[in-house]
């Protein structure tokens, strides 16, 4: 059994025992988290669509912790103008475990 969700605003196809790195999401290490936003369940060998979302369909995950991305060095130039800027960035993400799938 697999679902596709929506979080962050990205799609991640997931199934039971799944670990990933999603945008950061609210909440303590340990914590139960639902994500309501489900566009399709396949379950062996029937499939639900939602139309956008599957209706009552949940996917339950743990917070396992929370981290951040790697390093993003931003550098802009124009030539013979004397102009260069130089920024950073690092994203925060929260680390899930799936843990349950509900279809509805």
């Amino acid at each position: 059994m697999f679902a596709v969700i929506k979080t962050g605003g990205k799609q991640y196809k997931v199934q039971k025992d799944d670990k990933l790195l999603v945008e950061k999401l609210e909440g303590e290490d340990g914590a139960t988290i639902i994500l309501d936003e489900v566009l399709m369940v396949v379950d062996g060998k029937t499939s639900k669509v939602g139309e956008p979302l599957v209706k009552g369909a949940t996917v339950e995950a743990t917070l396992v912790r929370q981290t951040r991305g790697p390093k993003i060095t931003i550098f802009k130039k124009k030539r013979r103008q004397n102009y260069r800027r130089k920024k950073g960035h690092r994203q925060d993400l929260t680390m899930i475990q799936i843990t349950n799938i509900k279809a509805a």
